[in-house]
Parts: structure tokens; C-alpha cells; sequence
């Protein structure tokens, strides 16, 4: 049997020992650095880093803004009616990231499952190590949910990364359903607010119209007025006939005792004037000049008139209040509105496999001439 044959030959052996000189010569902090770092980094996004789809949709927040009475270019110039409700958006933006959020989504486990079960051993939820809600809700801000907001369009970006094309739709368009229906609570509870505030107006200035009609009414009751400038006038023309037909008997007794200063009848028309002066004094002091005359009664009743008066216009502006409150509320105040809908994407866009790789390269070399220049600095020191 030939051993030549079996036994390497002199070059394979300087080819190997090339080698092994190569290795030996190359830097360690640059191998544990650079190299190492790289290729696990190539391994990983090469053969073990799970395909991740992303979905988006965009949609913006409106309010619904009455315009005044324009021109018909004035019109055009206007818009539509509606515009961007900058801090509604936000109001989204924060329940869509909130653990609110994610405890509907996460209905029977549909998310724990979708990401602790899929996915590589690096960008999956790792619920053996912590399966706390807390832990989830921490995984779901930062690997699932990404919304954004463009300031100057008012278009807000929601993507969503799952291991599926359709689970990621799927969270998307759920996501946008549920931002909808958090915006329709916010219509109903501001219409029902409204309304109830300008219910308990009505009722307040109801009530109040009620105390001082009452008032108004004990008053004429308890007085026996119903209506002191009519009454005065009334009381004033009785006077004023009065006096006429005083100065009727006045006349005829003067002609009597003229003629016939005996004449029977001149006791009987003395009786009748002092009658007749005795109603006038007190048809005048009813009017004017003792406590219980119209004049006192009428600053009393002018205050309880006018403040039935001011009470029924107030309950007749909180009633109109109340109407235009209730046809505010018929009509939604804000709105959401999809611009672009959830798409099912045909091909995974994450992770970004040469850019992860080239990352890591350049932060090694960043770390190998940082660590290569304090150590030879350290080095020369010592020297």
C-alpha cells in the first residue's frame, strides 16, 4: 500500500498553515468587534429573521363648522363646511396606543397568540418570559402599532406589522373601526351633554317663571288689584263725574238760596253735596296718599310684574336654546374619515435585512476604532 497516497502533500500543508497564520493575524478586538458581530447578523437576517407585513391606512378628523352666509365665490373660496379638529386627532392617536385598545383587540388572546406563536425567537413576544398584560402592551407600542400625524395635512398614518398579510389587515381595519366608534361616543356624549344642560336651563327658568307668577297672583289676592293703572284711571273718571255732578248740585243750591231761601229742598241738596264730597275724598285717597292707595300698591306690583315678565323671557330664550341644542345634536360633530383603507400587502417589506446587516457593521467598526484608540492611548500612558 502506497502512504504517500494517504498523507496530505507540502502544499496543502502550507496552504492550511497560510491560513491558520491569516486567522492568527488578524486583530481580536477587530474579530470580537467587526466580524463576529457581522456574521451573526448575516446569519440571523439571512436564514432566521421572520418575513413582517405591514398594513396602512390613512384617515383624517374633521369637525363640522356652520359657515356664515357667503357669496357664491365667497363659497368656493371657503371650503365645504368642515374642517381638521387638531385635538380630536390626537384623542384617537392616544386610544389607539392605550391598553383600552389593546385589551378589545386582544378578545380570546388574538393578539398574544398571533405574536407569542409566530415570528422568530428575537422579534416575537416571548410570553414564557413575562405573559403580563403590561409586557404585551409594551410589545404592542413598540412592534405592532405605528400612527403618525402630519401636521400640516391634519392626514393621520396608521401601520400595523403582523407575521401574516391578513392579520395585519385584519388589526388595521379593526383599529380604524374602533377609532370610529370612539369618535361617535364622543359625538354622543357632547349632543348629550348640551342637551341636558339646556333641559335643566328650561327647567330652571321654568320654575322660576312659575314662583313669580304665583307671587304676581298672591299679591292681586291679597290686595284686591288686579290691574292698579286701570283701576286708577277707573277710580279718576268716578272722581272726575263725581265732581261734575257736584258742581251741578253746588249750582242748583246757590240758585235756590237766591231765589227762595226757604225752599225745602236746599237741606236735602246741602246732605247731597256733603255725600257727594264725601266719595270724592275717598275715591282720591284710594288713588293717592294712604298706605293701602294704588300708588303704594303699584311699586309692588310693577316689581312682581316685571319680574314675571323677565322670567317668562327668560324660559322663552332657554326653550329656543333648547331647540337649537337638539338640532345641534341630530348632527354629528366630528367625524372620521378613511382616506386610504387597511391594504393586505403581497410581500413582507420588514425586517430590512442588508440595511440591518450593513448597521451592524458600521457600529462595530465605530466600536472597534473607539476601543483601539483608548486602549493604545492606555498603552501609551504606560510607556
Amino acid at each position: 500500500m502506497d502512504v504517500s497516497n494517504n498523507s496530505p502533500s507540502s502544499s496543502q500543508v502550507a496552504e492550511t498553515s497560510g491560513w491558520i497564520a491569516k486567522i492568527k493575524g488578524i486583530n481580536k478586538l477587530f474579530a470580537i468587534t467587526v466580524l463576529i458581530p457581522t456574521a451573526l447578523a448575516t446569519i440571523y437576517y439571512g436564514l432566521i429573521a421572520s418575513d413582517v407585513y405591514v398594513s396602512e391606512s390613512r384617515f383624517v378628523v374633521r369637525s363640522a363648522q356652520q359657515q356664515p352666509q357667503l357669496s357664491a365665490f365667497g363659497a368656493l373660496l371657503s371650503g365645504s363646511g368642515f374642517s381638521r379638529s387638531g385635538d380630536d386627532v390626537y384623542s384617537v392617536i392616544d386610544y389607539i396606543e392605550s391598553r383600552d385598545a389593546l385589551k378589545e383587540l386582544n378578545k380570546d388572546n388574538f393578539i398574544l397568540n398571533r405574536y407569542s406563536r409566530q415570528g422568530d425567537f428575537v422579534s416575537q413576544f416571548h410570553a414564557g418570559l413575562d405573559g403580563s398584560f403590561e409586557a404585551l402592551w409594551r410589545y404592542y407600542s413598540k412592534s405592532i402599532v405605528k400612527i403618525d400625524t402630519d401636521t400640516a395635512s391634519g392626514i393621520t398614518i396608521l401601520q400595523v406589522r403582523a407575521y401574516t398579510a391578513n392579520d395585519a389587515s385584519n388589526i388595521n381595519a379593526l383599529l380604524v373601526r374602533m377609532a370610529e366608534r370612539l369618535i361617535n361616543r364622543m359625538n354622543a356624549r357632547a349632543a348629550s351633554d348640551t342637551v341636558d344642560f339646556a333641559q335643566k336651563e328650561v327647567d330652571d327658568a321654568a320654575q322660576k317663571a312659575k314662583e313669580a307668577a304665583l307671587a304676581l297672583a298672591a299679591y292681586r289676592n291679597s290686595h284686591s288689584v288686579f290691574d292698579p293703572d286701570r283701576q286708577s284711571a277707573l277710580r279718576l273718571q268716578q272722581v272726575a263725574t263725581l265732581q261734575a255732578q257736584l258742581f251741578s248740585t253746588q249750582s242748583q243750591l246757590s240758585q235756590l238760596e237766591s231765589i227762595s231761601p226757604q225752599n225745602p229742598q236746599i237741606p236735602a241738596l246741602k246732605t247731597n253735596i256733603a255725600s257727594i264730597q264725601k266719595q270724592i275724598e275717598a275715591m282720591t285717597e284710594s288713588v293717592a296718599g294712604t298706605q293701602d292707595s294704588f300708588s303704594q300698591k303699584m311699586t309692588a306690583y310693577e316689581r312682581l310684574q316685571l319680574d314675571s315678565q323677565f322670567a317668562d323671557k327668560q324660559l322663552a330664550s332657554a326653550m329656543a336654546a333648547l331647540q337649537s341644542a337638539r338640532g345641534e345634536a341630530e348632527r354629528k360633530q366630528l367625524y372620521l374619515e378613511e382616506l386610504v383603507q387597511p391594504n393586505t400587502p403581497d410581500i413582507a417589506i420588514e425586517p430590512k435585512r442588508l440595511r440591518g446587516i450593513a448597521t451592524v457593521f458600521a457600529l462595530g467598526l465605530i466600536c472597534w476604532g473607539t476601543l483601539s484608540l483608548l486602549i493604545a492611548s492606555i498603552q501609551e500612558h504606560r510607556d
